[in-house]
């Protein structure tokens, strides 16, 4: 695995400052209803992603993840701006504004979306190996799900698929506790959800997912075995988001005192900590970092409160037309 240096920490640091930032912004404008429908914040899972992105070769690597998904496309090189217009519903967003808060999508970074459907990116993330496979590429697809996505049947048929064509792919359950709000308790009889993949005697196990290094180091493990050919790996990284499953959920589910006890493993805490100790930083050049997030993030506010919003033409341009489509007589309109 690539080296946890002091340059490593920082920029985790203040990529997860800036994520969580970022996304609190995203609540605070949601409830004055300039961002609308669904909003699935990512609050407290950012060691997931940036240990993940320290593992991955991000010049061929994918990603495809559900619709808690704001955040991994700017990990990937996606312009932040542009994210922010995107949930603004704004021309200059990622899908001119047609695609929303869990629709982001970036062919040219490689981030396959942003799937509302509830483990629909399962079986995609597969074909997108397999593509990989198909076309002898040596490029790694991490295909990201929910704790409630790994209770559906599109999970087994693919891990079965992906083990029998041994496919270059990380499954990852990042595993948040509660789904939509039920807790795993009580969704199985097993609270082990990585032990799912020893049915299809696929490599897999459990990953502290609120720590980068821990994360970093169980991705590399399994990007290296798809890279040379082991086949795919499935991970369940155990996190906590601090807030709800979306901005509409009342969390009656757990209490305040729970969330409160997670946060005391915050994982941009840690990496802070970290920071301090070994002297990485100053607690000046940690403030200095503080003001590059917060101005970042009003830029990102600003741009997409001035982009204007798409044309109406826009949207029935992307509406697939196949004219000749059989049993139609289209001059009965």
């Amino acid at each position: 695995m690539k080296k946890v240096t002091k340059e490593v920490y920082l920029k985790w640091y203040e990529d997860m400052l800036f994520w969580r930032k970022f996304e609190d912004k995203l609540a605070a404008v949601y409830i004055q209803q300039k961002v609308r429908g669904f909003l699935h914040l990512y609050n407290g899972q950012e060691a997931v992603l940036a240990g993940a992105l320290h593992a991955m070769d991000l010049t061929k690597d994918k990603m495809i993840t559900a619709y808690r998904n704001h955040v991994q496309p700017i990990g990937m090189g996606v312009d932040p701006k542009r994210v922010m217009a995107e949930l603004y519903g704004k021309a200059t967003g990622t899908s001119q504004g047609l695609g929303g808060s869990m629709h982001i999508f970036s062919k040219e970074h490689r981030f396959y979306g942003g799937h509302g459907i509830v483990g629909g990116q399962i079986p995609l993330g597969a074909g997108i190996a397999f593509g990989d496979k198909y076309h002898d590429s040596d490029a790694v697809t991490i295909c990201c799900f929910g704790d409630g996505a790994a209770r559906q049947g599109s999970l087994h048929e693919t891990f079965n698929l992906a083990m029998l064509w041994n496919l270059p792919v990380v499954f990852v359950c990042e595993n948040n506790g509660y789904a939509m709000g039920t807790s795993v308790e009580r969704t199985a009889n097993h609270t082990d959800i990585w032990k799912l993949g020893l049915g299809y005697e696929m490599p897999c196990g459990p990953v502290d997912g609120m720590n980068p290094v821990k994360v970093a180091e169980a991705f590399d493990e399994a990007i290296q075995r798809a890279r040379k050919g082991g086949g795919p790996t499935f991970l369940e990284v155990k996190t906590y988001r601090y807030r709800g499953h979306s901005m509409s959920d009342a969390q009656h589910y757990r209490t305040k005192e729970e969330v409160e006890e997670y946060k005391k493993i915050d994982p941009i805490t840690q990496v802070k900590d970290t920071i301090l100790e070994n002297k990485y930083a100053t607690e000046d050049e940690i403030k200095a970092i503080d003001k590059r997030v917060k101005d970042l993030v009003s830029e990102c506010e600003k741009f997409a409160e001035e982009s204007p919003y798409p044309e109406i033409n826009v949207m029935y341009d992307s509406v697939y037309e196949q004219e000749d489509y059989p049993f139609i007589d289209h001059k009965i309109r």
